[in-house]
């Protein structure tokens, strides 16, 4: 009766499992001082793990007969650079790589998802902290996609200017794409066009994500039930959506490792 009466509600469960380990209390929908130090710290995880992998193949990498891990990472490269490629013409020596390293990165903070819901909380509860919230998928966090999105615009940004020249794209600022007489009206144009660029990556990235973490914790949900039918959903469902949710944390990192290529090349484009 005891633990019946402390155990959560649906609402509850959800809440805590969708909370953030951050450097204080939020109170405010935007407050730039605030620090979500879980999506920090697995972000930067995700990516020494990544350089680390990266390093591995590239110092076991043979010319004869390459192993099973080195035929997988040469297929992935021999893919980013096809699409580096087809999308942006011009010297690609840092721009290839980028894209590699978006995608490797964006997957493996996606893949973080398939870790059990209650991993972390139930470790938080084993050491006696179950009232700290913590939760290990950057990409799921606003926070940590807008922050990726950003760094996107420095660079769309950076490659206007050193293929345009700054005259160049403040010219284009203002005369494109209805000529200099409506400069105004370009420059806001433009404005949104940056804008919408780079809160639509950050925005399709956390909102699939979110989605499906937020699914978990429903199939976890259903599983808590105390009948036959819920034990078997949970298991059933769980599965079906672990197996499609492979094929989601893929095709996003994929999706956001185009954006980013398609940006940057149209950097190198003029209006």
């Amino acid at each position: 009766m005891t633990a019946a009466a402390h155990a959560p509600t649906a609402s509850e469960y959800i809440v805590h499992h969708l909370g953030h380990f951050s450097s204080q209390h939020q109170s405010k929908i935007v407050d730039f001082t605030i620090f979500n130090l879980d999506t920090i710290f697995w972000s930067v995880v995700c990516g020494v793990f990544a350089c680390l992998m990266m390093y591995l193949a590239a110092r076991k990498a043979t010319s004869g007969v390459p192993g099973r891990f080195q035929s997988f990472v040469e297929m992935v490269v021999e893919m980013v650079e096809d699409q580096s490629k087809a999308i942006v013409h011009g010297d690609r020596s840092f721009i290839a790589p980028l894209a590699l390293t978006v995608f490797i990165w964006v997957a493996l903070m996606n893949s973080l998802d398939f870790l059990p819901v209650d991993l972390v909380s139930g470790t938080m509860r084993f050491m006696g902290m179950e009232e700290i919230h913590h939760r290990i998928v950057p990409t799921a966090d606003l926070n940590g996609t807008l922050g990726i999105a950003l760094g996107v615009l420095a660079l769309m940004l950076y490659y206007s200017v050193k293929i345009k020249g700054l005259g160049g794209f403040i010219h284009e600022l203002f005369a494109a794409p209805f000529g200099i007489w409506l400069a105004p009206f370009n420059l806001l144009l433009n404005i949104i066009e940056f804008a919408a660029k780079t809160v639509s990556l950050g925005m399709r990235l956390f909102g699939n994500m979110y989605a499906g973490e937020l699914l978990f914790l429903l199939i976890a949900l259903l599983g808590s039930a105390a009948t036959a039918f819920g034990f078997v959903g949970h298991v059933i469902a769980g599965s079906i959506w672990a197996i499609f949710h492979i094929l989601i944390v893929l095709l996003q990192a994929f999706i956001f490792m185009m954006l980013t290529l398609v940006y940057i090349g149209q950097a190198h484009e003029a209006h």
